[in-house]
């Protein structure tokens, strides 16, 4: 029998075990895999909050899903076409979502009466037909594993822990994937191990002869290379993004960057990320708690250098206080909030886009902030270096939102020259600007932006007050009187108000006129494209808009508005951003809400559109 060999233009596959099943290492390394074979491609990781969940049970699996295909990707897929089912409660977890007639390749040695009995299974589904409507791969992956691994000299636990690179080599030769860059990543990683690399390397090419030479499978899948513009690209999540534009912003702006932060999931690989990144001149501080690590960041800022701060809700939520003490002495800062599952401690490790309403309102007093959502994992980069320039430039605060699904999840980055990114302007008194007639006015503000002068500590002639109490307009002194603190308000506002120049005019995805505006912020872009783009090719009159500056708001967006007849608002919370519309153009919005820490299906906003527009 020969294997046919089928072309497909996307396929979306999703591996499944218990979380000691390396599953995230399983897909990372496909996804590299595919990266270099030239597809696009969006992952989504899914595990459990538990470090190490009772193994066999429901609430231990852990999952990582990856789309990629021959043509632009914007969503890790709605439903995965393959199932890599590593024991008996990953398939219990999952097969709902799979497709019809989709392919599960089942680890056959898991699927014990103990395993089957955690996973509430009453028989064994790969031997009771109730798996007929699916294509299953049923496969004694331990047991192979050993065999192949027999000589090997690695201990029986070190060879069970190899069964996902079997898996793995299954799946390589299934989508016509070249394992040596694995091959070589594993020798990598495993140099001071080799009979662990090399355990892990046979393993793989078990797997994949096994595909080979086996009759069971009688397909494999071909996706070609999908076209896209020439240039350097790297596999970046969005907190590498995140940890990138950061550290890009600093080199542009000629300076050190610190980073002081406290570990939170979904936002510690920033902080990992940087850590690795000290010959770029990045200092980064593991505070011991949430506020050290935002206080922290304000003494380098006031010292002079970039500085930055990254959390999720609950760490913004401890960081209010001094957030508002970056605002009053006008510091710039960068803060990055990885957005997941609230409130408290929540949903540690799935995604969420709750906390809106706390960035923009979460502090006492009347303090604006301004607050940019990137939108993709590469657009991490991006927005990043965008809160940075704009941090500096008007010399204030500036939070970023991302979130969970956006900074676990990867995709194909292409990397920037230096020359294509935006020039920082940035402008520190000297003190051969100053003498005994003419004093240094710590609070004398910029024309245009109402920046206050940005003045290293130390300088000659340079000392002022620094600290939380308000100050007198220009010469900022301490002052209680009441008319200042009115005009110091009013202009702590109004500086964030004129961002808005910043703001290019706003792109509009399909006709500028339409019966449905679909306006989304953060990390659901990809799954509002897909709805829209979707609806479009079968004719319905809808259009798409993401912001990326959530506050201040374009100023083009209340005349865009007007050539709507509704407007529909997806979010991953329950109406953040539809309340802020409501309030800021007095117009009424349908909401299309979602909570469950898992991101939209484009299939979600499509069936929505259609709920809309067929009634009207």
């Amino acid at each position: 029998m020969t294997t046919q060999v089928k072309h497909v233009d996307e396929v979306t596959i999703r591996f499944a075990g218990d979380s000691g099943d390396g599953m995230q290492l399983t897909g990372t390394r496909f996804t590299e895999t595919t990266a270099i074979a030239g597809n696009d491609l969006k992952t989504l990781p899914d595990y459990p909050a538990e470090i190490r969940a009772p193994a066999g049970t429901l609430g231990g699996v852990s999952a990582f899903q990856l789309m990629f295909g021959s043509k632009t990707v914007f969503t890790s897929g709605d439903a995965p076409d393959v199932l890599v089912a590593m024991n008996p409660a990953a398939l219990k977890v999952h097969l709902k979502e799979l497709v019809k007639g989709g392919v599960i390749l089942a680890n056959a040695d898991a699927f014990s009466d103990k395993n089957l009995k955690l996973a509430g299974w009453e028989s064994n589904p790969l031997e009771d037909d109730s798996l007929s409507s699916y294509t299953l791969y049923s496969v004694q992956m331990t047991k192979l594993v050993n065999l192949a691994l027999a000589e090997s000299g690695l201990a029986p636990k070190s060879i069970d822990r190899t069964k996902n690179m079997f898996a793995l080599g299954i799946l390589f030769w299934m989508y016509n994937r070249d394992p040596e860059p694995t091959f070589r990543w594993l020798k990598e990683k495993f140099s001071k191990a080799p009979v662990l690399a090399e355990g892990n390397i046979t393993a793989i090419k078990a797997g994949y002869n096994y595909g080979d030479i086996t009759r069971i499978f009688n397909t494999s899948y071909r996706v070609e290379r999908a076209e896209i513009p020439k240039g350097k690209y790297k596999s970046v999540t969005g907190n590498e993004a995140t940890a990138y534009g950061l550290v890009a912003a600093a080199k542009k702006a000629g300076k050190e960057i610190f980073l002081g932060s406290y570990p939170i999931t979904p936002a510690s690989e920033i902080l990992h990320t940087m850590s690795k990144l000290k010959n770029f001149g990045v200092k980064t501080f593991q505070a011991e708690d949430e506020i050290a690590g935002i206080t922290s960041a304000i003494g380098a800022s006031f010292a002079g250098d970039l500085a930055c701060t990254t959390t999720s809700g609950p760490g913004l939520a401890l960081k209010s206080e001094a957030i508002g003490l970056a605002l009053i002495t006008e510091l710039p800062l960068v803060i990055v909030n990885v957005q997941r599952g609230g409130p408290s401690t929540g949903l540690p490790t799935k995604t969420e886009q709750s906390d809106l309403l706390q960035a923009l309102y979460g502090r006492n007093g009347d303090g604006e902030v301004p607050v940019i959502a990137a939108s993709t994992p590469s657009d991490c980069f991006y927005a990043a270096y965008e809160a940075s320039r704009m941090a500096v430039k008007y010399m204030t605060p500036v939070i970023l939102l991302t979130d969970g699904y956006l900074g676990n999840g990867s995709e194909p980055w292409k990397i920037p020259s230096v020359d294509e990114l935006d020039d920082f302007e940035i402008s520190h008194p000297k003190a051969e600007d100053f003498s005994e007639d003419v004093k240094f006015q710590p609070y004398k503000r910029d024309e245009v932006t109402l920046a206050r002068p940005w003045a290293i500590p130390g300088t000659k002639g340079l000392e002022h007050r620094i600290g939380g109490l308000e100050k007198v307009d220009v010469s900022g002194d301490v002052s209680y009187e009441p008319m200042n603190h009115q005009v110091m308000t009013h202009l702590r506002v109004d500086k964030v108000a004129g961002m808005t120049r910043e703001i290019p005019q706003t792109e509009i995805f399909g006709e500028a006129k339409a019966k449905l505006l679909v306006l989304g912020w953060g990390g659901t872009f990809g799954a509002i494209h897909v709805g829209v783009d979707r609806a479009q090719q079968k004719g319905y009159s809808v259009s798409q808009i993401h912001l990326r500056w959530v506050n201040p708001l374009p100023a083009d967006l209340g005349d865009i508005f007007k050539n709507f007849d509704e407007i529909l608002i997806p979010e991953l919370n329950m109406g953040q951003l539809s309340k802020i519309i409501r309030m800021n153009f007095l117009r009424d919005v349908i909401q299309l809400n979602k909570v469950q820490g898992l991101p939209f299906k484009g299939s979600e906003i499509e069936t929505k559109i259609y709920s809309i527009l067929d009634k009207k």
